[in-house]
């Protein structure tokens, strides 16, 4: 006699497969997306991304970064002891808003020190020229902070007379967001401070 029981082996073997299939191709499906971000995340952890001019998404190798990190660091204090420094009574303002970009409150400080002593005052009232004739700095960056020190040769032209200075600098860098153009390096000086400052015999 026939019931509708009689193939109730047969129909449970076959829901079973139809389980473990989708068990199977869902776990095959999971681990093979698991795979490929994996790889995708090794391929792209060592980039970073920057916007052209034109708009266009350019990506960096951060190894490359790494390796031109003395470089941009120099860059940067190259930058802002221009900045700070090479100074008159035409570009003065202009060049210390730049300048205070690409430091911390301690460069800040200093030039509200400086301002409060008529360091600027002088050079309106006398037409002072501040010229920076070279930049040295000498920098560690086995770990950031990055530290440096660096010796800013300047001459003050007073019109008829012309004196030399030298110039010795110190702080450290730390790195934050790339600001284009206020920041292009990424870099911020804290700490910073003037150690000494000698007037030297003037170079022909």
């Amino acid at each position: 006699m026939k019931t509708p029981y009689k193939n109730i082996y047969k129909v449970l073997d076959q829901n079973r497969f139809i389980v473990w299939s989708l068990v199977i191709g869902t776990t095959v499906t999971c681990v093979v997306a698991i795979f490929s971000m994996l790889k995708m995340h090794r391929e792209t952890v060592d980039k970073v991304f920057m916007v052209n001019t034109d708009g266009d998404v350019i990506p960096l190798k951060l190894a490359s970064q790494k390796e031109n990190l003395g470089v941009e660091v120099l860059s940067h204090l190259e930058l802002f002891h221009t900045y700070f420094y090479h100074i008159d009574p035409s570009n003065y303002e202009k060049n210390l808003e730049k300048a205070l970009w690409l430091g911390n409150s301690s460069v800040d400080a200093l030039y509200r020190q400086k301002k409060s002593d008529g360091v600027y005052n002088r050079l309106l009232q006398y037409s002072l020229v501040q010229k920076v004739l070279r930049i040295e700095s000498e920098i560690e960056i086995s770990q950031e902070p990055y530290t440096f020190r660096t010796t800013t040769l300047f001459q003050i032209n007073r019109g008829q007379a012309t004196d030399t200075y030298e110039l010795v600098t110190s702080g450290n860098l730390i790195h934050v967001d790339r600001n284009f153009p206020k920041n292009t390096h990424g870099l911020l000086i804290t700490d910073y401070f003037e150690n000494s400052l000698k007037k030297v015999q003037d170079e022909n």
